[in-house]
């Protein structure tokens, strides 16, 4: 039996973007499917908070953070190719 290992991601947004829009849409998304219930997004505008975004060197919007569980990853984009988002988030191994 596996564990459900909560997953802590914050993605970094670029105001009411199209592209972002659609990132926070696909991600949700995947979310509801794939990892139901083990979900915890942050969305972080980086209009609002641009020092927040330095920090955390996010020059480009939009950016996905997996914060845990570990190790931590970044993907770029509107999330809509899944093997990628998998891959980000570790769950390549959980596939069989």
């Amino acid at each position: 039996m596996s564990r459900r290992v909560p997953y802590r991601l914050r993605l970094y947004v670029a105001g009411g973007a199209l592209n972002s829009a659609q990132a926070l849409a696909n991600l949700r998304a995947f979310c509801a499917s794939e990892l139901p219930g083990r979900c915890d997004i942050e969305v972080v505008d980086v209009f609002r908070e641009p020092r927040r975004a330095l920090a955390d060197a996010v020059f480009m919007t939009p950016t996905l953070v997996k914060l845990g569980p570990g190790p931590s990853a970044r993907i770029v984009g509107t999330l809509s190719h899944i093997p990628p988002l998998r891959a980000a988030l570790g769950m390549e191994a959980q596939a069989a």
